[in-house]
């Protein structure tokens, strides 16, 4: 049997977290490892409770999710591991939600989303799928400005393989493996291993992170 994806809490409405606990307690695919009210206390949490995937308000006080996420993605990265992060917000295309997502953040929902989809998208960032589009990220991203570089790719990006650059743009594009297979005339078991490999090259957590890399240095429209 496989074992539960583990979930934590980090938001600072003690009914809301209690609602998210009771959602997530009810699947047995799912299994919630920690809460925390605060940033600064989650930060502590996940790293106690070692959860896969944390639930993340943006707005709380002593630290706010933004900050925490990137805390925690930078601790994780340094570590070689760590959670998906997603973030809950009250507004869809929220300056905060891209703020969090370059921050690492796999993710963004809103938190009067159905039930469903906030389970889906547990699970979806789990098996490090997407729950945002890819232009919808840039969308986001075009809305608050997010800054991008000059047109020279960065030396990491030219050490791809040519046909990693290919999967790279069409992944960038927000094509499913299965989309690049057949696009490209490969299995889709190839696909996966070349993204893996250059999720790994370009020092990348998963494909949301890719969309943010090709945005910001100008390698996607």
């Amino acid at each position: 049997m496989t074992d539960p994806i583990r979930v934590a809490l980090v938001d600072d409405q003690a009914l809301f977290r209690a609602g998210l606990r009771l959602l997530i307690s009810s699947q047995p695919d799912l299994e919630c490892v920690g809460e925390a009210g605060n940033g600064a206390d989650g930060i502590r949490m996940v790293a106690e409770a070692r959860p896969d995937v944390v639930l993340m308000d943006i707005r709380m006080p002593v630290m706010n999710g933004i900050e925490a996420t990137t805390r925690i993605v930078d601790a994780s990265i340094a570590a070689d591991g760590g959670p998906r992060i997603i973030v809950l917000t009250t507004f869809d295309l929220d300056e905060a939600a891209a703020r969090a997502i370059r921050g690492g953040a796999s993710g963004f929902v809103l938190k009067d989303a159905d039930p469903e989809f906030l389970l889906a998208a547990v699970r979806t960032v789990h098996a490090g799928a997407s729950v945002i589009a890819a232009a919808q990220i840039i969308e986001l991203f075009e809305s608050f400005g997010t800054k991008r570089m000059p047109a020279a790719p960065p030396a990491a990006y030219t050490r791809l393989t040519p046909r990693e650059q290919e999967i790279f743009a069409l992944a960038a594009r927000g094509l499913s493996n299965a989309e690049i297979a057949a696009a490209e005339f490969l299995s889709e078991a190839t696909v996966k291993t070349h993204i893996s490999r250059t999720l790994t090259k370009l020092d990348l957590r998963d494909r949301v992170q890719l969309v943010v890399y090709a945005y910001e240095n100008s390698l996607i429209a």
